[in-house]
Parts: C-alpha cells; sequence; structure tokens
C-alpha cells in the first residue's frame, strides 16, 4: 500500500504522532518515489553504504588507533553491527506500535519500515568521527580552546559559531555529512528521508542556545552546526518533533533515536571486550563472568562448553549476551513509548533493562582495562598530535590567504587542499566561520592512514629540520 500524505495543524504540536515520525519526504529532494521494490527506508540504507563517508569508515578506528589485527573492528565493522542489533529492535518496537496503534495500518506502514529507518540511522551515527576515534574529536576541541592560532579564530566568531569548534561534536558532523557534504552539489546532501535524519540525532539541539541545555540524555552533546540549523529545523518540521521552546534551536528526540542508541550501547559495551579479548588486553577468564551475567539459559552454557577454542567460544557467548539485551531493550522501548510521543521520556534504555547492572559491568571492563589499555593510549597521543599538526597548517594557510599575504609556504598548503573545501574561486572564503568550518570537514573527513599521510607531506613541504 502507498504511504498517504500527512498534514498537521499546529495544535498537533505538542505531541508526537507516528505517521509524522515516519515521514518519507526526503530534505531536499524530490517527492518519494512511490511503491517499488525497496522502501523509502531501504533507499536510505543504500545510499549511506554506497557512499565515500561511509566506505571511510573502514579506515577509521572504533577503539584500537592503526590495529595490525583485522579481526578487530574499525568504525565501518562497528557501523554494520550496530545496524544488525538496531534493525531487529526497529522491528520488535514497529510490531508494538502497530499493535497499540492499529489506525497505523491504514496508512501502509509496517514494522519492517521501523527497522528500516532504525538501520539506516545505525549505519550512519558515526559517518562523521574524525579519525583516531573520541581522541580525535578531543583533540579538535583542545586545539581550538588551547593552541594560539584556535584561540585567535575563536575571538573573531560570534557565540554559537565558536561553540561549534569549542565543542567540536562527530554526531554534528554526521548530520553536516548526510544533510550537505555527502553529496555537496544537491540541496539536502544525500536527500536521505526526514525519518531516518531524525532518528540518527540523539542530540537534536544545537552548540549554544539561549537558556540552560535540557537535563536529560538528548541534552548531553549537539547534532548539529550553527551552519546547519535551518536544515535540521526543515527535519524537524516534517517529523514533528517537539520544539523545548519557541525559536530555540532545540527539540525532544524522535523516539526511534532511542533505539539508536541502545543498539549503539549494547554493540560497543559488549563488543569492545571481544576486540580487547582478540587484541590480548583481556583473557577468556576475566571476560566470562560478564557473559554469565547476562547469559542464564544453562543449555547455552552447555554448547559453549562444547566449543573447542576460547575464540569460538567468545563469538557464540556475545552471540547470546546481545539477543537478551535487544529483547530487553525493546520491552523498555515499548512500556515508555507513549512518554517519549509525548516527550516526556529522555533516558537512556539500556539504563532500564533488567540486565542493565551486568551491562554496565561489560563498560567497566572496557573503560578500566581497554579503553586506558597501553596499546591505545600510546596510539592516542601521535594521531592527536597529527590532527593539531593539520590544523595548525590548513587554519594557518586559509588565514594567510584570506588576509592577501600568504607566503610561498601557505600557497602551497593550499594547493594540498581540495578545492571543494574552498570558495568556488579556489580561494579561501571570506567569512571566518565558513573557511574554518571547512578545514573541520576536510580534517575530519581524513581516515587515519590518510592524516598520517597528509601530515608526511606537510612536513615535506616544510623540507630537512
Amino acid at each position: 500500500m502507498a504511504h498517504l500524505p500527512v498534514r498537521w495543524s499546529p495544535m498537533s504540536r505538542d505531541r508526537m504522532h507516528w505517521p509524522s515520525l515516519l515521514s518519507h519526504h526526503r530534505l531536499g529532494g524530490p517527492p518519494a518515489a512511490g511503491a517499488g521494490a525497496r522502501s523509502e527506508f531501504q533507499r536510505d540504507f543504500d545510499r549511506i553504504v554506497f557512499s565515500s563517508a561511509f566506505r571511510r569508515l573502514q579506515d577509521k578506528t572504533q577503539v584500537f588507533p592503526l590495529a595490525k589485527n583485522d579481526y578487530v573492528r574499525t568504525r565501518l565493522t562497528h557501523s554494520l553491527e550496530v545496524a544488525s542489533v538496531g534493525r531487529t529492535l526497529g522491528v520488535l518496537a514497529g510490531d508494538h506500535v502497530l499493535r497499540q496503534h492499529p489506525d497505523m495500518f491504514n496508512t501502509g506502514y509496517t514494522a519492517g519500515d521501523f527497522g528500516a529507518v532504525v538501520a539506516a540511522a545505525c549505519l550512519a551515527h558515526d559517518i562523521g568521527n574524525p579519525p583516531f576515534g573520541h581522541a580525535g574529536e578531543s583533540a579538535i576541541q583542545s586545539w581550538f580552546t588551547f593552541s594560539q592560532l584556535g584561540r585567535s579564530v575563536l575571538t573573531r566568531l560570534a557565540p554559537e559559531e565558536r561553540a561549534d569548534f569549542e565543542r567540536f561534536e562527530g554526531n554534528a558532523q554526521s548530520f553536516r555529512i548526510l544533510a550537505r557534504l555527502g553529496m555537496p552539489d544537491n540541496e539536502g546532501g544525500m536527500q536521505l528521508t526526514c525519518a531516518t535524519l531524525g532518528a540518527v540525532a540523539k542530540y537534536p539541539r544545537s552548540a549554544r542556545l539561549p537558556f540552560p541545555a535540557p537535563a536529560g540524555i538528548s541534552g548531553k552533546k549537539h547534532n548539529f552546526f550553527h551552519a546547519d540549523r535551518e536544515r535540521f529545523d526543515a527535519v524537524a518540521q516534517a517529523t514533528g518533533l517537539i520544539r523545548r521552546r519557541a525559536g530555540a534551536y532545540c527539540w525532544c528526540r524522535h523516539p526511534l533515536a532511542f533505539l539508536v542508541e541502545a543498539a549503539d550501547d549494547i554493540s560497543y559495551c559488549v563488543i569492545d571486550v571481544e576486540d580487547a579479548f582478540r587484541a590480548g588486553e583481556v583473557t577468556y577468564a576475566e571476560i566470562e563472568p560478564l557473559y554469565r551475567g547476562i547469559v542464564t539459559d544453562p543449555a547455552a552454557w552447555q554448547k559453549a562448553g562444547a566449543i573447542s577454542t576460547d575464540e569460538k567460544r567468545v563469538e557464540y557467548l556475545r552471540a547470546r549476551t546481545i539477543d537478551a539485551l535487544v529483547m530487553e531493550a525493546a520491552d523498555a522501548f515499548a512500556a515508555r513509548a507513549e512518554a517519549m510521543l509525548a516527550g516526556a521520556f529522555d533516558e537512556e534504555l539500556i539504563a532500564l533493562i533488567p540486565h542493565a547492572q551486568a551491562l554496565e559491568a561489560f563498560r567497566a571492563l572496557a573503560r578500566d582495562r581497554v579503553y586506558q589499555s597501553a596499546v591505545v593510549l600510546n596510539l592516542q597521543s601521535p594521531g592527536a598530535a597529527i590532527l593539531g599538526d593539520l590544523l595548525d597548517a590548513f587554519v594557518g594557510a586559509v588565514e594567510a590567504g584570506a588576509s592577501g599575504s600568504s607566503p610561498p609556504s601557505a600557497r602551497a598548503i593550499l594547493g594540498i587542499l581540495p578545492g571543494q573545501f574552498l570558495s568556488a574561486d579556489g580561494r579561501p572564503a571570506a567569512d571566518l566561520y565558513a573557511r574554518v568550518l571547512g578545514i573541520t570537514d576536510f580534517v575530519s573527513g581524513m581516515t587515519d592512514s590518510y592524516a598520517v599521510a597528509v601530515v608526511e607531506k606537510l612536513r615535506a613541504l616544510e623540507g630537512p629540520p
């Protein structure tokens, strides 16, 4: 059945409605194609898979920077796994919603549509992360906050522009890629459905607000830059998100964003520990009790005991652990779905599941033994230094170019910068915010290996010490 158009009056804005939340309107794009072999949300998934930004995730750090063990996850494999978990969560949630709202059947939506939206959003959730993992985000923030050149830039920006760099956020860069950079010649970038773009936004607010940030989980960070605020506003209008205050760029979460967050949390908490085992940072004896805290079926442990190697045993127990957590997260969503529609729920779902404490044990082990391990820290520091060198060089070059007095070294550096990050005439943009944002677009879009290669090229331009 074809999806029916949905029109909402201003009076309906005090509550969200599923037909609007599942809007297949494409940001900046033509009307939906209608019936076909793929749903509009499956088209979103495919557009993300075939994008260059998604492919670059194969060489971006998940936990272990520049890992030599090809079993250890990258951002690409992590994103695929989160999408798989998210699809199941979405289908389970969709089945609940359709049973609670039988009128939804008349719109043509199915439980599979819910799953497809969540899967596409999960697939894209890390697409804006800079090289070298979360250490890369911190490195960019630190450069603008503490370096002489970074501070000089910030002092000349408006407060709402300055906040984008002081609090540089991979989630905001993800929205920027999806809605603008992924296909820069298109209005609306990749022109994904507003349902998918809304579900990606775990933190639907700008970096700077005219009031204190919301106390709930959705106010913890921000999901779009000042330059992209109108594009997110269009997504919020199409999906009927509840605005927290008139005129402010801050909304309540799309309910499916809670499932995207849960899929991500379940995946990284359990799988980062598995990667640590594969990397030799923890032993099977250390992590078996974690699995026992969640997998309680004696038959499962009987089967695990018959598996010949610890490596295969961990794979089996990881699968059983994730399966149990997914079912609990889906139940937690079902119990709170109506509160989400009213904007009255703003917590992590996984904190409310029966095995929340057992899952926290996975997170604690990862925090204490993985993220602080020597192999991770010893590679994060050089990664942070590389990003600082890149920002020094490229921001310095565009600032020199904008002043009209760039030395030969600055011109050589500008020669490395792709034209898409300059203005139409090949010069640095006249507006300071725009040209510095172009540099963070360039640097955050690099893979780990490409960042290393560009720094080596820049050092070659400097000549021998």
